[in-house]
């Protein structure tokens, strides 16, 4: 009744773990290996689907034996890498980092991993670099699928097994087309969440029920084959983080998943798949799953920086060897039925959840446990909250949509002044309230996160950006009362840098706003780090280090921003007020990251409240 063993699948896991792998260790060229879990769960779907669907047909399905398999091949390498985490953050993480930790890892046993990320980060946002079990929201998301959709098989079965086929593409594409409709969001629920992932696991499921025939030429097989190892390896090569991605670019990789599945067996591709090599890293594919994230993020964290030669070379390694033993002495033990009955497995998986939920639960009330630490370390770590008290309530963004603009100063003054910009206004808009408010004057706060104020500047990944601005400046168009515009926002990045075009639209948005009678102020680049400065600050107390940390290369940021910087003569020449950050946070040959014992960052490039407050007091011009 099952299947024969494929050697192409193990294969084809090590095709999907590699490329994430790589992915996440830095190594130039797989932009795109985040695509390696897309492969993964069409093999899944592949995989489990045909089992149920066999046992249903042949009357012998039973849900508690599926569990059973579950619980066998997920639970057991997953307890032993929450136990290492959990250790590890206890020892090596500041306070600031460790709170989060315990609650992740009461998620990741309940399998809402994927809930707890979409809620609380990014895939590619920052805070992502120091959650050792971000990699779990895919275990959730397969879990999550595995409640529901065992059922809808055997109900399908039941009462209408002539629609088997038909009732999975429905919910297929379905699904699809929630994705499609979710992808340019940049919240994360298209990421993260089971309806716009589903579809991925029926493309296996698709193929386990028959849902394509079988190919019986020999050169259509060869040529279906080499066509889906190419379009994973085209996402893997050529997608990264500016992808609009999962949505319609995911069916790259989960059709070439499928293709591969479904024509490979005696092909070349196939062939290379079987291969010894491919095969072996394929077999401990889960296990290295688990253990490499966490092994990349702790030394990064220790480090303060990104992997980058010998580093990843070593990560690499460590996550192979990691892996490896989890397979060998985890993994292949618990799978045996002779040496762990279905009732040990059962229990031992009560045992396991009750003993790590209840760490996790003694861990959480104990927030950042900053007693392991000394008073510096703590103080410097509070840094990390030292932003606009209105910084959720005032930031627009795709997350939380358009929020009402926000007005300091003093109650109910009208505003002579208006800040625009992406998330770097944020604090200096709190700070200019300050003073506007000891002026008895107001100033209104219009910010969107990554959306930089330029008239005509558009983001495929924010299609609001455009708008919002366009709603900006129909506001001061009416508002002649408004009689000063500050223009503020991340000039540092590349994205403007290797723009030819950038400093023609910043001039552009500066004589519009002239034309309708408006003072103009350029925040100019504030120096971005290379690190998380509180961290960096509170790693340097712990182990004892005074002084102050230097901060990234001066020169690094006169050569990176002297596409923009270059434009003050001329813009002060013309009435434009500069306000340039460099006065206060460049000292000599580096840029300066903390000063009066006080970090000038909340994060690696958001000035904090003390930063902002240096800036505007370092600039008389103004």
């Amino acid at each position: 009744m099952g299947q024969a063993y494929r050697r192409d699948i193990d294969g084809l896991r090590a095709l999907a773990i590699l490329p994430v792998l790589l992915f996440h260790t830095h190594v130039p060229g797989f932009s795109g290996g985040y695509v390696g879990v897309d492969v993964f769960f069409v093999i899944s779907g592949y995989l489990i689907t045909g089992i149920i669907a066999r046992e249903i047909d042949a009357g012998q399905f039973s849900l508690v034996r599926f569990y059973e398999r579950r619980a066998r091949r997920i639970l057991p390498a997953l307890f032993a890498m929450l136990v290492f985490v959990l250790a590890m953050a206890s020892w090596l993480y500041l306070p600031g980092d460790f709170e989060a930790v315990p609650k992740s890892a009461l998620m990741a046993l309940l399998f809402l991993s994927n809930l707890w990320f979409f809620l609380n980060t990014g895939y590619f946002a920052g805070g992502a670099e120091t959650m050792p079990l971000l990699h779990c929201w895919s275990l959730a998301v397969e879990e999550q699928f595995y409640i529901g959709f065992p059922l809808l098989l055997w109900g399908i079965a039941r009462y209408a097994p002539k629609w088997r086929i038909g009732a999975i593409a429905a919910v297929a594409a379905v699904s699809l087309g929630w994705a499609a409709a979710k992808a340019a969001d940049t919240d994360g629920f298209a990421f993260y969440m089971l309806p716009p992932r589903a579809w991925e696991l029926l493309a296996g499921a698709l193929l386990a029920v028959g849902a394509v025939p079988e190919l019986r030429s020999r050169a259509w097989r060869e040529m279906l084959a080499l066509a889906g190892l190419g379009l994973i390896l085209i996402a893997v090569f050529t997608y990264s983080s500016a992808t609009v991605f999962p949505g319609l670019s995911a069916i790259v990789p989960v059709l070439g998943s499928a293709l591969l599945l479904h024509a490979a067996p005696g092909t070349r591709v196939g062939a290379l798949l079987s291969s010894p090599l491919p095969v072996g890293i394929g077999l401990i594919s889960y296990s290295l799953y688990l253990w490499h994230w966490p092994l990349i993020v702790f030394a990064e964290y220790a480090r303060d920086e990104k992997l980058a030669g010998i580093w990843q070379l070593g990560v690499i390694a460590a996550s192979l060897l990691a892996g490896w033993a989890s397979w060998r002495w985890i993994e292949r033990p618990f799978r045996s039925s002779q040496r762990f009955s279905q009732k040990r497995i059962f229990g031992w998986s009560g045992v396991g959840m009750a003993v790590l939920g209840a760490g996790a639960l003694a861990l959480i009330p104990l927030g950042g446990w900053a007693s392991r630490f000394p008073p510096d370390v703590a103080r410097f770590t509070a840094a990390k909250d030292d932003f606009s008290p209105r910084r959720a309530a005032c930031l627009s963004d795709a997350i939380g949509g358009a929020r009402p603009q926000c007005t300091f100063g003093v109650p109910g003054a009208a505003p002579t002044a208006l800040l625009w910009g992406d998330s770097h206004g944020v604090e200096f808009a709190w700070v200019l309230g300050q003073e506007y408010a000891a002026k008895g004057q107001a100033l209104i706060q219009r910010t969107r996160g990554s959306c930089p104020p330029l008239a005509s500047f558009a983001r495929a990944k924010d299609p609001g950006c455009a708008a919002f601005n366009a709603d900006v400046l129909e506001l001061l168009a009416k508002s002649p009362g408004i009689t000063t515009v500050y223009l503020a926002a991340l000039w540092a990045q590349g994205e403007y840098r290797d723009d030819p075009a950038a400093l023609m639209r910043l001039d552009a948005t500066i004589a519009r706003l002239r034309a309708m009678g408006k003072r103009v102020v350029v925040i100019g680049p504030v120096p971005p780090q290379a690190w998380n400065v509180p961290r960096r600050l509170a790693h340097a107390a712990a182990f004892g280090q005074s002084g102050d940390v230097p901060g990234a290369p001066a020169a690094d940021y006169v050569r990176d921003c002297l596409w923009l910087t270059r434009a003050y003569p001329r813009w002060q020449a013309e009435g434009v007020g500069v306000i340039d950050p460099a006065r206060a946070l460049i000292a000599g040959t580096h840029s300066r990251i903390v000063m009066n014992g006080n970090p000038l960052y909340f994060d690696s490039h958001h000035v904090s409240l003390a930063g902002a407050r240096a800036v505007l007091a370092a600039d008389p011009r103004r």
